[in-house]
C-alpha cells in the first residue's frame, strides 16, 4: 500500500476525507443533464481506466531512470561519449527531475491535475522520440534533460489523479497499493528492459519505447480522467525557486565532473564551484524572503527528524545511483558481458530491494523507524564494500551475485522508514511537503554523489595506468574506489540514524511507506 503524501502535490488538506470539488466519486456512472460528449464519456469511464493510466505512466518516469544504465556502454561507442557524457545521460535526467518535481506538483494543484498530467505525458514522450533520434551526445544530453522536465511534471500527476478518483478510503487504500507495486517495479524492470532492447535492437530503443506507450496513454487519457484541481490557499507559484535550485545542481555538477580536464585548484573550477554554491545560496534567499508560496518552506528542517532523514536520503541517493552506474559499466566494458546478460545481472538487486521494501512496511511497526534506518543502510553498505574488493577478472556468482543481494535489501528495508522519519512530527498541511522532498533530496544525492564518484574513479584509473596496469585492471581500480566511497556514505548514513528520536511516531496509514520505493530509481 502508498503512502498518499509520498508525491509533492499528491493530496492537500482540501483532499482528504472528501471529495474534490468537479473530482469524479468511486462508481460514478452518470453524467449531469446537458452534459457534453466528452463529460459523459468522463463519467463513463470506470476507475480501473484512471487506475491504469496512473499505474502506466508512474512505471515509465521511474522506469527511466534505470533503463539507460545497460545501454550506456553502447551509447558512448555509437555517439563517441566521453567519461563525463555518460553521467550526463543519467544526471541531465536527474537533475531536472529532482529540481522541479515539488513545482510539478503545485502546477497541478493550481491549474488542473489532468490539463498537467496531458502536458507532462507529451514532453515525456516527445522528448523520448528526440532522445532516441539523437546523433551526437549533446544532442542525447539535451534531451535527457527536457525528458526529466516531463518526467517532473508528470509523476505527481499520477498520484494526485488517483486520490482525487478514488474518495473511499478502502478504494483509496486499494488503488495506491496497485500503484506502488507498479511503480516499485520499474527501477527492478528497468535494467532488464534495457538489457533486452539495447541486446537485440539497438540502445535507441531504450528512448523510443517510450514514444507507442505515451500515444496510446494520451489517448486514453484524454478519453477517461477528469479534471479536478486544489481549492483554496495561495495561487502562486514559485518558478524562481524551481530554477535557481535545478541551476544551482547543474552548476555543482558541472563543475564536479569537469575536473576530468581541469585540476580542482584551477581557475576554471573554482569558478564554476563559486558559482553553484552562489545559485544555491539565492535559491535559499527565495525560499526564505522572497517566495509568497515557497517550494521548500526552509522552516521545515527545525524539525531534526526531517533534517536527518533528508540527509540520509542524500547519501542513499548517492550510493544507489554510484553502484548501478558503476557495476553496469564493469559488467560490459570489464567482463565483456552483452546488455541482456548486463540486465539478467541486475536483477537481483531490483528484486531484493522490491521485497525488502515490502518486508519493511510490516517490520518498522515492530522494530520503529530509527533502528530499521540503522539496519538498512548498514547492511547495504557491508554489500556493497563487498563489491569495493571486485577483480578484474572477477565471478559473478562470486564476487556480484552476493553484494547484489545485500545491498538491494538494505535499499528496501531503508526507504520506508526514511519516509516516515522524514515526515514525522510534521503538521498535516505539510505533509505532502515534506514526502516529496525526501524523493527530491535522494534524486540530488544521486546526481551529485555519482558526479563526485567518477570523478575519483577516473582519476584512480588514470594514476593505475600510468603505473602500468591494463585499461582493464586500471577501470576496475576505479570502480572500486567508487564502491568504497559508496559504502562510506551509507555507513555514514546509518550512523546518522542514531540522531532520530528514539520512537519517531509512525503516522497513520505509513505502513503503507513502501511508495516511498517506487521511486527508489
Amino acid at each position: 500500500m502508498a503512502d498518499i503524501e509520498s508525491v509533492p502535490g499528491a493530496a492537500r488538506l482540501e483532499d482528504r476525507g472528501r471529495p474534490v470539488p468537479g473530482a469524479r466519486r468511486e462508481g460514478a456512472g452518470v453524467a449531469p443533464p446537458g452534459a457534453s460528449l466528452a463529460d459523459r464519456l468522463h463519467h463513463r469511464a470506470p476507475s480501473w481506466a484512471v487506475l491504469a493510466i496512473c499505474c502506466v505512466a508512474q512505471f515509465m518516469v521511474v522506469l527511466d531512470v534505470s533503463i539507460v544504465n545497460v545501454a550506456l556502454p553502447q551509447m558512448r561507442e555509437r555517439l563517441g561519449l566521453t567519461v563525463t557524457g555518460q553521467q550526463w545521460v543519467v544526471n541531465a535526467y536527474t537533475l531536472t527531475f529532482a529540481g522541479l518535481l515539488m513545482l510539478g506538483g503545485r502546477a497541478g494543484d493550481l491549474f488542473g491535475r489532468r490539463r498537467i498530467f496531458l502536458l507532462g505525458l507529451a514532453l515525456f514522450t516527445g522528448c523520448s522520440l528526440l532522445g532516441g533520434l539523437a546523433q551526437n551526445g549533446t544532442w542525447l544530453i539535451l534531451a535527457r534533460a527536457a525528458q526529466g522536465i516531463g518526467g517532473a511534471v508528470l509523476a505527481p500527476s499520477t498520484l494526485s489523479l488517483l486520490t482525487s478518483t478514488f474518495t473511499d478510503p478502502q478504494e483509496r487504500r486499494k488503488a495506491l497499493g496497485a500503484w506502488s507495486a507498479t511503480a516499485a517495479s520499474g527501477a527492478a524492470i528497468g535494467v532488464l528492459a534495457g538489457g533486452i532492447l539495447t541486446d537485440l535492437l539497438d540502445w535507441r530503443w531504450v528512448l523510443i519505447v517510450n514514444v507507442p506507450i505515451g500515444i496510446l496513454l494520451l489517448g486514453a487519457a484524454v478519453v477517461v480522467l477528469r479534471e479536478s484541481r486544489a481549492t483554496g490557499g495561495s495561487k502562486s507559484l514559485d518558478l524562481p525557486g524551481a530554477v535557481t535550485i535545478t541551476a544551482g545542481l547543474a552548476i555543482l555538477v558541472y563543475a564536479i565532473v569537469s575536473t576530468d580536464t581541469h585540476p580542482w585548484g584551477s581557475t576554471h573550477t573554482i569558478v564554476a564551484l563559486l558559482a553553484g554554491v552562489l545559485v544555491l545560496a539565492g535559491f535559499v534567499v527565495i525560499e526564505a524572503r522572497l517566495a509568497p508560496e515557497p517550494l521548500v518552506p526552509l522552516a521545515v528542517f527545525r524539525r531534526r527528524s526531517v533534517a536527518v532523514a533528508n540527509v540520509i536520503a542524500v547519501v542513499v541517493g548517492a550510493s544507489l545511483f554510484g553502484v548501478y552506474f558503476f557495476l553496469s559499466l564493469y559488467i560490459q566494458q570489464v567482463a565483456g558481458a552483452s546488455p541482456l546478460q548486463g540486465g539478467i545481472d541486475f536483477l537481483p538487486a531490483g528484486l531484493s530491494t522490491m521485497a525488502a521494501a515490502l518486508v519493511g512496511t510490516r517490520l518498522v511497526a515492530h522494530i520503529g523507524p530509527r533502528r530499521q534506518l540503522v539496519l538498512g543502510p548498514l547492511l547495504a553498505a557491508i554489500g556493497v564494500a563487498w563489491l569495493a574488493a571486485l577483480p578484474y577478472d572477477g565471478s559473478y556468482l562470486v564476487h556480484i551475485l552476493g553484494p547484489l543481494v545485500l545491498f538491494g535489501l538494505g535499499l528496501g528495508l531503508s526507504f520506508v522508514p526514511m519516509t516516515i522519519a522524514a515526515t514525522s512530527g510534521v503538521p498535516v498541511q505539510q505533509a505532502g511537503l515534506a514526502s516529496g522532498l525526501i524523493n527530491t533530496t535522494r534524486q540530488v544525492g544521486g546526481a551529485v554523489g555519482l558526479a563526485a564518484m567518477a570523478t575519483i574513479a577516473a582519476s584512480t584509473a588514470v594514476h593505475k595506468i600510468a603505473a602500468g596496469a591494463s585499461q582493464g585492471a586500471a577501470l576496475t581500480g576505479g570502480y572500486d574506489r567508487a564502491f568504497l566511497i559508496a559504502a562510506v556514505l551509507l555507513g555514514v548514513g546509518a550512523g546518522l540514524a542514531l540522531l532520530l528520536p528514539a520512537r519517531a511516531a509512525v503516522p497513520h496509514g505509513a505502513d503503507a511507506a513502501v511508495s516511498a520505493a517506487a521511486h527508489a530509481g
